[in-house]
């Protein structure tokens, strides 16, 4: 579909986009193509990345989306001078970028990688007078707090969060992903006339749906097709509290039906294959990222799906690996806090379990309670795919993005948590 002259053009940066498997880069495409293809004029600036195109520092068109790479390319470093190297290349050629990308009456729509983005999209916004809305995925340095737990690391931040908090209050305006999250946004100065909720989506949209064992061949190729599958598919970061996963897997592992399999990667990676190694974790796999194009087999390769947060990062962050579960229909059993959205809607819902991560052995019983209860995990599994049809997934999500796009509101009952959802038009 052609875009239509009559609508501003929708301005998105992050630092990842397509050919990028980062969630956020999968989710920004879902996103972007979808927007286009309801005619609107979409443009993505990212980074550039060597497998992009010959040419990444060029404009490209992909599915309706004009795509513009700045900076230098990618190191993908997980060290801290790495990052900000990273970090630091992008920002400079994005500020330069956008001073001439921006038009008056643009929307832009600028995410949360880097973290940096926030003033220095304000500051462009308003001088070439376009509309800016910020997409808070995840809120920093407060995950840093969370994470590092620095008594000092607060106090030299204070500067840099007066700064964001202004960005965030200048923008027409933010869109969280969860309640929690927007509830943190607002203690922050943000109106509640200019927050608004649209949470995430299984990555792909409709295409994402669940595989049978006997016909997932990843269930044969990775040599689990006889085993009880407790799976962890995603970012291997440091928000995610995996210590009591490799201490449930220690208490399991003469139990020799039952297999951890973590799926993706991300910094603690390296230290947990160490640990799993030292401690002889025969139970314990370490598996590559997947493709798009095989999320449905890799996600249903799992009985059951693990979702964890670290204390503290409860309202910084909510994890959008949640809806692809969902839409796979496989329980969750939820480690982190049990007050947080993500625990009261696991509960209410049915989908899963929640437990302490101050309890591995909560954990154990929980694991082996869901592999002898063939019906309890059908049951949850259908609560999780009634869910999943529930929240209306892209289609809503992108329902809202218009509404907002045009009209500046979005229905309140929108919520792909524990509450309602609109439906598509």
């Amino acid at each position: 579909m052609s875009s239509d002259p009559a609508r501003p053009r929708v301005v998105f940066v992050n630092r990842f986009y397509w050919p990028d498997e980062q969630a956020t880069a999968q989710l920004l495409v879902d996103l972007a193509e979808g927007l286009a293809a309801r005619g609107w004029p979409v443009t993505v600036v990212t980074s550039r990345n060597a497998r992009a195109s010959p040419d990444s520092s060029a404009h490209e068109q992909r599915h309706g989306v004009t795509i513009t790479r700045v900076g230098s390319p990618q190191r993908r470093s997980r060290s801290l001078a790495g990052k900000a190297f990273d970090y630091t290349a992008f920002t400079l050629a994005l500020r330069h970028r956008l001073k001439s990308e921006l038009a008056p009456g643009d929307w832009l729509v600028a995410l949360t990688d880097p973290p940096s983005l926030a003033p220095i999209a304000a500051a462009v916004a308003r001088r070439r007078n376009a509309r800016l809305i910020h997409l808070i995925k995840d809120i920093h340095p407060e995950v840093a707090f969370a994470v590092a737990r620095n008594w000092w690391l607060p106090c030299l931040s204070a500067p840099w969060i007066r700064w964001r908090d202004r960005a965030w209050r200048q923008a027409e305006f933010c869109v969280t992903i969860g309640q929690d999250m927007a509830s943190l946004v607002a203690e922050h100065g943000v109106a509640s006339a200019r927050l608004r909720v649209i949470p995430d989506w299984a990555p792909g949209g409709e295409t994402l749906a669940p595989v049978p064992p006997a016909q997932n061949e990843l269930r044969h190729a990775w040599g689990v097709a006889d085993k009880f599958v407790v799976a962890y598919s995603g970012n291997l970061g440091r928000v995610h509290i995996l210590e009591p996963v490799l201490a449930a897997a220690t208490l399991l592992r003469d139990e020799h039906d039952l297999v951890f399999l973590f799926i993706g990667d991300g910094p603690r990676r390296p230290a947990l294959e160490a640990t799993a190694r030292t401690q002889g974790l025969s139970n314990v796999r370490f598996l590559p990222p997947q493709p798009r194009s095989r999320l449905s087999e890799s996600l249903s390769v799992g009985d059951v799906h693990l979702v964890t947060l670290r204390a503290g990062c409860e309202r910084c962050v909510f994890p959008s690996k949640l809806y692809g579960i969902l839409a796979v229909a496989r329980p969750v059993v939820f480690v982190g806090s049990p007050q947080c959205e993500l625990a009261q809607s696991v509960r209410q819902r049915g989908v899963g379990l929640v437990i302490s991560p101050d309890d591995p052995a909560a954990l154990v019983a929980a694991l082996r309670e869901l592999r002898a209860d063939a019906d309890r995990r059908m049951a949850m599994a259908q609560a999780a795919a009634r869910w999943s049809r529930e929240t209306g997934g892209l289609a809503a999500a992108l329902h809202a993005w218009a509404q907002l796009l045009e009209t500046g509101q979005v229905r309140p009952t929108l919520s792909g948590l524990a509450g309602t959802v609109i439906s598509p038009a």
